[in-house]
């Protein structure tokens, strides 16, 4: 995986993120609607930033659900948040080495594959949660794929990912990469079809 990649998932995720309106739809991810995946996408990305930074994170003030964080300019917020990202990890520097995402110490490549991970997957989510469609490159979502496998146990047992949904034999790299993950590339919003 190579920090090259960062940058053009995430202007197609802050694309999609963008045109995003209703923020009570249902998303793929069952434990959240677009409000709490938002919200979690912004508890977490400076908690990335400082793993990147090999910084200390920022204080808890309270967990993921405590935090309301989709509030006034989230889009700008979310856009700041997204832009620094793609700079700590745009890096292959940023890929070397160890670091620690709070208390838990790992190699920064997985961090940084984290990131990818979830401009790509998240992006999806609000595409379909929002009745768009995603265009990541073939080679992100191979990425993606190839890090659910590796991590994808272990997610799984920390309830990050969900069982594995079984995609067709010639499935994309996107609807591989989701059902390692755990999401059903055929999945629609109710609200939007």
């Amino acid at each position: 995986m190579t920090a090259s990649l960062l940058r053009p998932a995430a202007a197609e995720f802050l694309r999609i993120a963008g045109a995003v309106s209703d923020l009570a739809a249902p998303t793929p991810c069952a434990e959240y609607d677009v409000r709490a995946l938002l919200n979690h996408l912004l508890y977490w990305g400076p908690r990335l930033v400082a793993a990147g930074r090999r910084e200390d994170p920022p204080s808890p003030g309270g967990g993921e659900a405590e935090a309301a964080l989709v509030t006034g300019d989230w889009r700008a917020d979310l856009e700041k948040q997204t832009e620094t990202l793609v700079e700590v990890f745009g890096t292959p520097a940023a890929w070397t080495g160890t670091t620690a995402l709070g208390s838990a110490p790992m190699p920064s490549a997985t961090v940084g594959a984290m990131v990818l991970d979830e401009f790509v997957l998240h992006g999806w989510d609000l595409a379909r949660a929002s009745g768009q469609q995603c265009a990541y490159a073939p080679e992100a979502a191979t990425a993606v794929y190839e890090f659910a496998v590796a991590m994808g146990d272990q997610a799984r047992s920390m309830g990050v990912y969900g069982p594995v949904v079984a995609v067709a034999a010639d499935a994309s790299p996107l609807e591989r990469a989701l059902g390692a993950a755990g999401r059903d590339p055929a999945w629609s919003c109710p609200q939007v079809g």
